[in-house]
């Protein structure tokens, strides 16, 4: 059998913990608290390991991800890349394109990917799948499904992300195929731009209707499904004892002078084979893993799922008053005032702040700060912890690597010769700030040129040519005036940071390197 590593111990991540510890297969764990990693290696007897550590063990042959979901594709992708099996708990990422990226490693890793729908696995549900496929309800009308309970409140997806990927997993199972259609409203009480309540249709091609009503904001909990053809009604209660939990109902519809009338029957309970269903959901990963078979909850599953996620999100977001449209997503936020366009794909941790405007085709990574009045777009490309402050305007054909700063009021342009009564949008030029570079207030970067990684731009330059790697620049026009480390001070005339001690040394080329590693650390453009 694989020898199986899982990342988090929390919440949910110390059941799977149990359960691959019974099956014999637990290898390592990792998780950021230091007091749960021990507690939990000393309870399972494994040891607690740092995660790039487990990444790069050729000991460890599959990872099982409970990671926050915003990690999902991250971690994912990381652990594809090191050639692991991977189990990610639901939802398989916050976005279709981190998913379909997912996907793309998955098969050029030659690796399993199974995501954690667990009600796939119930009991009641397998039963209820085979009695629906063999036509024991005949053909299949409309499912209502509701996930209901008294919290767990998050803040950081609304309600439907939270608890509908489980009810849409079993849906599209049931269904057989995709919605062709999806709508959904819902309605904020505990956070005025968190949906406490929602209520969702899907509308498929076959005629099957369906409905799925879930709220943390309910005074009693209640998990059901229910399932209803036209030869027969079924009912999956998972709140009530294991001989209820799945029960048909005969009920027929009678017509009398031309009116239909309900002809009622007792419910019979359908025998099943108690089991708890995470142990087997871990069991089948693991026979996946070992025979080379495809998960029941495969990655195309998980992206079936994420799809409809995406659409209900955006039906939610078009039924909101427009003020509201930039409310919170899975992962990010932004305030009421700032105004997103449709297909800007944002990462988790991004907070966007009054009165900014993303347009179409940007991407934004994650853990980024967006200020107020921002401008990004259309197609502009912004890396991960970015820091944008107030009144810059990021246009098309500018690219931000990781950890740029942009201070207040810095300008971009896109063209040289601008006129107002000249149309030169052909004309645009890439500009390319790299990883950790730092523009001051009030600079200029004429289009077309490269920042190298890490240089600084004083307040108010103009830069009209490229610049250096760890370059000070400043003036009209921008002229290299020193050096600047990595953690932004000006290195003294022996080319050390005055900061933390790091040396710097000048290459035959006249590039910085890093004395001490003794590689270049400027790129080649």
């Amino acid at each position: 059998m694989p020898n199986v590593a899982v990342l988090g111990c929390g919440y949910w991540g110390k059941n799977l913990v149990r359960n691959f510890h019974r099956l014999g297969v637990l290898g390592a764990i990792a998780d950021p608290v230091p007091e749960r990693l021990r507690e939990a290696a000393r309870r399972h007897d494994v040891p607690g390991l740092p995660v790039d550590t487990i990444l790069a063990s050729p000991e460890y042959d599959a990872v099982v991800l409970a990671v926050p979901a915003e990690q999902h594709a991250e971690v994912a992708l990381r652990a594809l890349e090191a050639g692991k099996h991977v189990f990610v708990e639901k939802p398989l990422a916050l976005t279709v394109a981190d998913g379909e990226r997912i996907a793309a490693a998955a098969r050029q890793a030659g690796r399993v990917v199974m995501v954690g729908h667990l009600l796939q696995y119930h009991p009641a549900f397998v039963k209820l799948k085979a009695l629906c496929a063999d036509g024991a309800l005949g053909r299949l009308q409309y499912i209502c499904s509701h996930r209901l309970n008294l919290g767990k409140f998050r803040q950081e997806e609304n309600v439907f992300w939270s608890l509908a990927p489980h009810d849409l997993s079993m849906i599209l199972g049931l269904a057989g195929a995709e919605p062709e259609a999806v709508e959904a409203v819902g309605h904020c009480y505990l956070h005025k731009h968190i949906a406490d309540v929602t209520t969702t249709h899907l509308a498929f091609a076959n005629g099957i209707n369906a409905h799925v009503f879930v709220s943390w904001l309910h005074p009693f909990k209640e998990q059901k499904l229910v399932v209803v053809g036209d030869a027969g009604m079924a009912v999956f209660d998972d709140n009530r004892p294991w001989d209820q939990k799945l029960e048909i109902y005969r009920h027929k519809v009678v017509w009398r002078g031309g009116t239909p009338q309900p002809d009622r029957a007792a419910a019979e309970p359908v025998p099943l084979d108690e089991a708890e269903p995470l142990a087997l959901e871990c069991r089948h990963f693991l026979d996946c893993v070992r025979d080379g078979r495809t998960p029941t909850t495969d990655i195309r599953e998980g992206l079936a799922v994420l799809r409809v996620l995406a659409s209900a999100e955006a039906a939610l977001v078009r039924q909101a008053p427009r003020r509201a449209q930039a409310r919170p997503q899975p992962g990010w936020t932004a305030h009421e005032t700032a105004w997103i366009d449709d297909n800007v794909a944002i990462g988790a941790g991004t907070r966007i702040w009054h009165f900014s405007h993303l347009l179409g085709g940007s991407t934004v990574g994650r853990n980024c700060v967006i200020g107020q009045n921002v401008a990004i777009g259309p197609d502009a490309r912004i890396g991960d912890r970015c820091k944008i402050q107030n009144n810059v305007s990021v246009y098309k054909g500018v690219e931000l690597e990781d950890d740029v700063f942009l201070g207040p009021s810095c300008v971009f342009t896109n063209v040289h010769t601008p006129r107002a009564a000249i149309e030169r949008k052909a004309e645009f030029r890439r500009t390319h700030v790299r990883r950790g570079a730092t523009i001051g207030a009030n600079a200029t970067i004429v289009c077309g040129n490269e920042l190298g990684p890490y240089c600084f731009v004083a307040a108010g330059a103009v830069v009209t040519k490229p610049v250096p790697a760890f370059a000070l620049v400043a003036g009209n026009p921008a002229r290299r005036i020193g050096w600047v480390g990595h953690a932004g001070e000006r290195l003294d005339p022996d080319l050390v940071c005055p900061r933390t001690g790091r040396r710097y040394a000048l290459d035959a080329n006249g590039a910085l390197v890093d004395a001490v590693a003794e590689f270049a650390l400027a790129e080649a453009p």
